[in-house]
């Protein structure tokens, strides 16, 4: 998240379209464009969601000014969207925020491997949740979990099975004494050290936000 981060007036152009899109109202936290529009501001969604509850409150008067002028008025708002975004330098770092402190890490969570480019950091939390949810004699590809998740994410059936197999290496309950040589042992490992040895009920609870992003 951006460290000393000033909030911009013209955001709320962009927030209050997706905040107007029906169903009219506050959009779940991992919802596929409030993803997109924090990738773009660099700002993470749970700021966005929390600026979103202040439209839906008209909780300052710069908020019911925008509110009047626009909420009436899609096209309006979408020309102001539009020739926002048009701005030079919109959505890079390097100048729309000039002097601030950034750390993207939440930012590659949603970023595709380089090991596999069907693969997203997003992705491996969800088939942790559901590792933690099979037994390695389930974890194969006609299980309908591993099937639905597959699709969910759209990527192969085999593709979450090798993602289960290699979480098996990182587990230190199992304490497999064979070799992977998966390239995506590292970052499952990463993943691992996350989520893995924490409280799995609040990795469900992660999962379940997260899988809105596909819906």
């Amino acid at each position: 998240m951006a460290k000393n981060l000033k909030w911009q007036d013209d955001y709320w152009l962009l927030l209050m379209q997706i905040y107007l899109r029906r169903p009219v109202g506050v959009k779940p936290m991992y919802s596929r464009e409030m993803v997109t529009l924090a990738l773009e501001l660099h700002i993470h969604p749970q700021v966005l969601m929390e600026k979103m509850k202040e439209i839906s409150s008209l909780e300052t008067p710069r908020i019911e000014r925008i509110w009047q002028t626009y909420s009436d008025n899609p096209r309006k708002l979408a020309r102001a969207a539009r020739l926002l975004r048009e701005m030079a330098g919109f959505g890079r770092a390097d100048e729309f925020y000039n002097g601030v402190e950034l750390n993207q890490t939440w930012e590659k969570d949603w970023e595709p491997l380089p090991e596999n480019e069907r693969i997203t950091p997003v992705v491996l939390t969800l088939v942790l949740d559901l590792y933690f949810r099979l037994t390695p004699a389930t974890m194969v590809r006609n299980t309908p979990e591993v099937q639905e998740l597959a699709q969910l994410v759209k990527v192969g059936t085999d593709d979450v099975v090798e993602l289960l197999e290699v979480f098996q290496h990182c587990d230190p309950y199992l304490n497999r004494r064979d070799v992977t040589f998966s390239p995506l042992l590292l970052p499952c490992q990463s993943i691992w050290q996350r989520y893995g040895n924490g409280d799995t009920e609040e990795l469900a609870a992660l999962a379940e936000k997260l899988k809105v992003y596909y819906a």
